[in-house]
């Protein structure tokens, strides 16, 4: 899950904070920019590959201008 989201650069770029609230028994929560993404007690199961990251990114096409290309480096 991880490398799916800390791997790209436009995932970066508009996070001002996320975080992985880790809580007993292997259940997390994981917010970004304030905004719940994903929780494992509500929905009682570990996240699919890719979850997450749809999450993340439905967060950030609120924030994202529909204009905006990411410059490579």
């Amino acid at each position: 899950m991880t490398d799916e989201i800390l791997n790209e650069r436009e995932i970066e770029y508009f996070i001002s904070s996320w975080k992985l609230i880790p809580s007993t028994g292997g259940v997390f929560d994981v917010l970004v920019n304030g905004e719940l993404v994903f929780s494992k007690k509500a929905v009682g199961r570990h996240a699919e590959p890719g979850e997450v990251r749809a999450g993340i990114q439905k967060v950030l096409d609120t924030v994202r201008p529909a204009d905006f290309e990411l410059a490579a480096k």
